[in-house]
């Protein structure tokens, strides 16, 4: 028994982070906040034993220190757009071969709250097509492969202390499934306060809002034969295992490919690959000089974005966490308390990972690979006519004259998900629609169409009802309109 064992827990907590603080701090106030981040974490571990997520979180913050200290940035000048060999095109990929999908497993990040959208629970409970939800959609699709192919392809979902009783309680429903199902829970690491950088929990019981989820990986697939594991986001849709992109995969004996598709003015924000110094890496705006802001979001500059869907090689995984060479960049997010305090989160994106593997490269894939939802205007589109269910795989209607979606842009009043339901007695026929803006007091009744462009404005003080039947084709209607008026 070693003598860490006999010691209080916050104690040996403290032991080993002297052992670990062994970064070269350059300046007395680096080294301050390091010792009074160690003290806080250690009453965090003694009232409630977790000391290992916090081991990991200190050594996040001791390199995020020392990286503030030597003001670690890339050098702008030296940023370019990958060359063609690093994002090769969709369409250039060869057909694939269905027996490789035994080989495969498929991860889903499922550890967020729709908070944006007024949710207080898991994300992924949310219907969002047909009466089914995000878990619902991925089930049906993993079924549809292994029974279609007669291949097993497990589904590991990982959720966070935010949603894993709610996962734990959807997925019940499946127990009696052929499909494999099982989950992890994240770690968790405390925000921590702006000015002070001081934890903002006080206890390991402290209110939820005060964490944050952070992801680990998975690799104890291998023991099972899993050698690829495809991970996307649980509310992106068109996020499906494609056996082209895992042919693709093999062939080219990479260890890892991020999907990113062509940017538009919706995806300024979106991390993009880039080549720096002759390696592929990936660039988030977060990690960018204020004074760049503007050419990382030019389309002319970086014309993807990543998907966040990504490949990996399991075996190149084990490999490089034995190593300890999966040290990813810190991306600072900074954030708001509900009374107004400035708070950061410590993030590492998974897609950063990228320079760590042999031959890591995009491919360039559809937008519909790409349909996340964020937001009540992406549910109208995605719960609209616009779309079908196939196998739990959205399909966009035949009818459809063009290849892209329509643009909606719901304002503050259809902006939780309560507010949404209420204001539209069903959802709008919008197969011929082009762009859609909807601001203030308005409220849709049944077999709405809009056809065009169609723009509602609803100005303070005014109420705009479009009455049940209505069609609506290049108009723009404001002021304070009745269904009778209409």
């Amino acid at each position: 028994m070693s003598s860490d064992s006999l010691m209080p827990k916050s104690d040996s907590f403290n032991a080993r982070m002297r052992g670990s603080s062994h970064i070269d701090f350059k300046t007395a106030t680096t080294g301050v906040a390091a010792k009074a981040m160690r003290n806080e974490l250690s009453n965090l571990v003694r009232s409630r034993a977790f000391d290992t997520e916090m081991q990991s979180f200190f050594y996040l913050f001791t390199r995020y220190l020392a990286e503030r200290a030597r003001s670690h940035e890339l050098v702008w000048d030296k940023i370019k757009s990958p060359s063609d060999d690093k994002v090769v095109p969709y369409s250039k990929l060869p057909s694939g071969d269905v027996a490789n999908l035994n080989k495969l497993a498929v991860l889903k990040v499922n550890g967020g709250l729709g908070t944006s959208m007024g949710m207080t629970g898991a994300k992924s409970a949310l219907e969002v097509k047909d009466d089914m939800t995000f878990l619902d959609l991925t089930v049906r699709q993993i079924e549809h492969l292994n029974t279609t192919y007669r291949v097993d392809v497990p589904l590991i979902l990982m959720t966070s202390f935010n949603t894993h009783e709610d996962t734990l309680r959807i997925i019940k429903k499946y127990a009696n499934q052929q499909l494999r199902i099982t989950t992890f829970n994240q770690s968790r690491y405390p925000r921590i306060f702006k000015e002070t950088l001081l934890p903002c929990p006080k206890s390991a019981d402290d209110d939820k809002k005060h964490w944050y989820p952070q992801s680990g990986v998975l690799d104890q697939l291998l023991s099972e034969g899993k050698e690829y594991l495809f991970v996307s986001n649980s509310d992106n849709l068109g996020a499906v295992v494609d056996e082209k992109i895992l042919q693709h995969m093999i062939d080219s004996q990479s260890e890892f490919i991020m999907e990113v598709t062509d940017k538009t003015k919706a995806d300024v924000k979106g991390g993009t690959l880039i080549d720096y110094e002759g390696n592929i890496e990936l660039l988030e705006v977060a990690q960018v000089a204020s004074e760049h802001v503007e050419d990382f979001k030019s389309v002319r500059k970086f014309k993807i974005f990543n998907t966040n869907n990504l490949w990996l090689n399991l075996k190149a995984v084990k490999r490089i966490m034995e190593k300890g060479e999966m040290e990813l960049e810190i991306i600072v997010n900074p954030k708001t308390t509900d009374d107004g305090q400035a708070v950061i989160q410590l993030e590492t994106a998974a897609g950063a990972a990228i320079k760590h593997f042999q031959n890591g490269h995009g491919v360039n894939v559809p937008r519909s690979r790409f349909l996340p939802v964020k937001s009540c205007s992406d549910l109208l589109l995605i719960k609209s006519d616009i779309y079908s269910l196939q196998h739990g795989q959205l399909v966009i209607n035949e009818n459809r004259m063009f290849e892209t979606t329509p643009v909606i842009k719901l304002g503050d009043h259809f902006k939780k998900i309560a507010q949404f339901q209420k204001r539209f007695k069903k959802i709008p026929k919008i197969i011929e629609l082009d762009h859609l803006t909807v601001t203030g007091d308005v409220y849709f009744g049944r077999n709405v169409t809009l056809r065009g462009t169609v723009i509602v404005v609803a100005n303070e003080g005014q109420s705009i009802y479009v009455p049940d039947g209505c069609i609506l084709e290049n108009r723009l209607l404001s002021g304070n309109l009745n269904m009778i008026e209409l």
